[in-house]
């Protein structure tokens, strides 16, 4: 049932339930009211009858009717009663509105307590139909010598409690109506306030909301214009470090959060994204959104808070692909130029030449990699830096690998791809340090060793060398010296990132135009290296 009839239904069943008990409670009230009035009129007309002295004195009289009926009759009928009886002891009537019926015996049963010497209200069924009467004795000497009876029928009542009803009943209809209508402007600002859609609609775009939220990895929270949270999800209880079981929601954002610049979003409408914010010491990358109702105005904010961590591991897997690609099309267009060599050494019938050039080149790929499968036995850092070395041969930069370099005692404990990133964003910012170093030569060193307590990773170029400012921002995250390449700045924060995360440190020596040196340590186990060890070092040469 929609949403709307429901309403007109409901409107309509509640003023008819109050019309029915209106009506019955006035019914019965008014019906009261009027049956004690008319009784106590009719008491207070037999007790002045009863006290008349013409009536008294009538009752020695040969014939009393002859002398009470006309003086009955008279005041009946000024005070508009149904009847006015007078009887003996015997109950034989002297007076009644049909003269028929005078000398006969009164009709009810209702006087003994009236010739006990009391005056009373009684309902009974008379010779005229049901009546209310009031019952007053006649006294002559201290004795009751007669009854007066003064009745009005009770179709009367029942007359004046019909024009009532009658009454209410419209009374009730003029209000259905108006309640309906009332209905029908009360569900037409329910619908347009809550977009025409059904209660059932609104349950399940509810329970859809709530469920697309909580299945957001990011924290939501989202704030009215008075800064008290309306939403939080799971995700930013965990976040806020709050137990689910505590309500945030009606909270006060600065009470679980401070600095979050929601309140700044909700006073000047202007949407924030990508916005650093630290949160119980670690950084969140934070966007905020303001939330705009119908007429255009700003009725809260949203933000959404996500790990930064989480987006620089995404990083290194991207920059891991790049390389791991790179290395590969590297790989593929250095071959593919020694193959159009041995094809024109064949060509040309130099079959002695192209036999070795064949071996030299067999030798040397046989030899490195063999150095490789021996000094540095895991698979993904020897891959990785036989892919560097492809790359080398491609942009023309000759990459050495010390063959003094081991890396075969490295712990199952430290992250491979962890140390791939150290290693390979150093070799890619060597390499782009002696692209444009304007020396013939362009060399990039690498140095592995695993003797000790710690791994020893050093990456050498003969590039222009790092400035003693540029020195203390060159691990910012966005910060570089390469004014003409995108993306730029992120490398070498990632590699402190990551030798953070490996409690390492790494040391940079730099001479202006002669080259630079990065050497990272990693502890074989946590907890080798002092505390007071730093985590980066700088040894100006």
């Amino acid at each position: 049932m929609r949403l709307h009839t429901k309403l007109m239904l409901g409107m309509s069943i509640l003023i008819i339930s109050l019309g029915i008990i209106l009506e019955y409670t006035f019914t019965n009230i008014m019906e009261t009211k009027l049956k004690t009035e008319m009784g106590d009129q009719a008491l207070s007309l037999a007790q002045s009858i009863s006290n008349m002295p013409t009536i008294k004195e009538a009752f020695s009289a040969k014939n009393p009717a002859a002398i009470i009926q006309p003086i009955v009759e008279k005041i009946r009928k000024q005070v508009d009663a149904e009847f006015i009886v007078i009887g003996n002891r015997n109950e034989v009537r002297y007076s009644h509105p049909n003269p028929a019926r005078i000398g006969q015996k009164m009709v009810g049963g209702d006087n003994d307590e009236v010739f006990k010497g009391k005056s009373v209200v009684s309902e009974s069924i008379g010779t005229l139909g049901p009546s209310l009467r009031g019952k007053a004795p006649i006294f002559s000497n201290g004795n009751v010598i007669g009854v007066v009876s003064v009745g009005f029928l009770q179709k009367e009542i029942h007359h004046d409690v019909v024009k009532i009803q009658r009454k209410i009943f419209v009374a009730t209809l003029i209000v259905l109506v108006g309640g309906l209508l009332a209905a029908q402007l009360i569900s037409l600002n329910i619908k347009r306030a809550i977009f025409g859609l059904e209660p059932k609609e609104i349950a399940w775009m509810y329970q859809e909301k709530h469920a697309i939220i909580e299945s957001i990895h990011e924290g939501i929270i989202a704030i009215d214009t008075n800064g008290r949270m309306t939403v939080v999800n799971e995700t930013a209880h965990k976040i806020l470090k709050e137990p689910l079981d505590i309500l945030l929601r009606g909270k006060k954002i600065e009470d679980a959060l401070e600095n979050t610049h929601l309140l700044d979003v909700v006073e000047t409408g202007q949407a924030e994204y990508d916005q650093e914010i630290f949160i119980h010491g670690e950084v969140y990358l934070a966007n905020r959104i303001p939330i705009f109702g119908r007429n255009g105005q700003v009725i809260g904010a949203v933000a959404s808070f996500r790990n930064k961590s989480e987006l620089s591991k995404l990083l290194q897997e991207l920059s891991h692909v790049k390389a791991y690609a790179e290395g590969l099309r590297a790989q593929t267009h250095e071959y593919s130029n020694r193959l159009y060599t041995l094809l024109g050494l064949i060509q040309l019938g130099s079959y002695k030449e192209a036999i070795e050039f064949i071996s030299k080149e067999v030798d040397f790929a046989q030899g490195f990699i063999h150095f490789l499968m021996k000094e540095i036995p895991d698979p993904i850092i020897a891959g990785f830096i036989l892919g560097k070395v492809s790359l080398a041969s491609e942009l023309k930069i000759h990459f050495l690998v010390d063959r003094e370099s081991s890396f075969q005692d490295v712990p199952k404990e430290i992250n491979r791809e962890t140390l791939v990133t150290i290693i390979g964003n150093l070799i890619n910012n060597a390499f782009d340090a002696v692209r444009d170093n304007g020396k013939e030569e362009k060399n990039v060193t690498l140095f592995l060793t695993d003797l000790g307590k710690e791994l020893i990773i050093e990456v050498e170029d003969n590039g222009k060398g790092i400035s003693l400012a540029d020195q203390e921002r060159i691990f910012q995250a966005g910060f570089t010296t390469k004014n003409t390449v995108s993306n730029a700045g992120i490398g070498l924060s990632l590699v402190q990132k990551a030798i953070r995360d490996l409690e390492g440190y790494v040391t940079l020596s730099s001479e202006k135009g002669e080259g630079t040196i990065f050497t990272v340590a990693i502890p074989k186990s946590r907890g080798c290296l002092h505390e007071e060890e730093p985590r980066y070092r700088s040894v100006n040469c």
